[in-house]
């Protein structure tokens, strides 16, 4: 019964993890204290207090595009994709983001997330199964929201609670609310996971009860 289930999982900050390359280029640019916690999220709220809401729209797209690189995958995740592979489960990526950053020089962004799945290995198929052609970054929400449907993914993780509640995601697709920092509570018909080790536990009894 594995063979009939379909991982979707979003990209930004649920596979890919910036915190590190965001708290790095803060300090550089002499934006943040350097006793501030190094998660992104403590970033965008520090600069927004200052009143700096456009140096953060900028840092975004630096970050997201030229520095990409720099950042890391969140731990578990390759054990994740390997017991998918190893149980012939299909695993996709959907993510939603603009092509372009809202300010500052115009790199691709979709381009540059591509570039950071196959220079990290997540595009190996004999290792992960996932192929570029099972790779989705769409422009908007609604869009990504529109692919989760016509994927018919049966399962989806996100680290947004919005897209996991939208109206538009089926009631069967079953949801996992990727929440590392532990900065939402939990919601009913979600499935709430601090890692991708948690993640992973939910689906070995999720293959068994198939």
């Amino acid at each position: 019964m594995s063979r009939n289930l379909l991982i979707g999982i979003d990209f930004d900050n649920t596979i890919i993890c910036y915190d590190r390359v965001f708290h790095k280029l803060a300090l550089e640019s002499g934006l943040i204290p350097h006793d501030l916690p190094a998660g992104k999220n403590f970033i965008r709220d520090h600069l927004r207090r200052a009143g700096k809401e456009e140096l953060w729209t900028e840092m975004q797209g630096l970050v997201y595009g030229d520095k990409i690189i720099e950042a890391e995958s969140y731990p578990g995740i390759d054990n994740f994709l390997g017991y998918c592979k190893l149980k012939n489960i299909s695993t996709c990526i959907v993510s939603h983001k603009t092509r372009h950053p809202y300010r500052g020089p115009k790199y691709d962004l979709h381009d540059a997330g591509y570039k950071w799945l196959q220079l990290k290995g997540f595009l190996d198929e004999e290792k992960f199964g996932i192929s570029s052609q099972q790779v989705y970054f769409e422009l908007t929400m609604e869009e990504k929201i529109q692919r989760i449907v016509s994927l018919k993914c049966t399962h989806f993780i996100d680290d947004l609670p919005e897209i996991l509640l939208a109206d538009g995601i089926p009631g069967n697709v079953k949801k996992i609310l990727f929440d590392p920092s532990g900065d939402f509570q939990c919601v009913s018909d979600v499935e709430h996971k601090r890692s991708w080790i948690e993640i992973l536990e939910f689906f070995k009894t999720e293959v068994v009860a198939n």
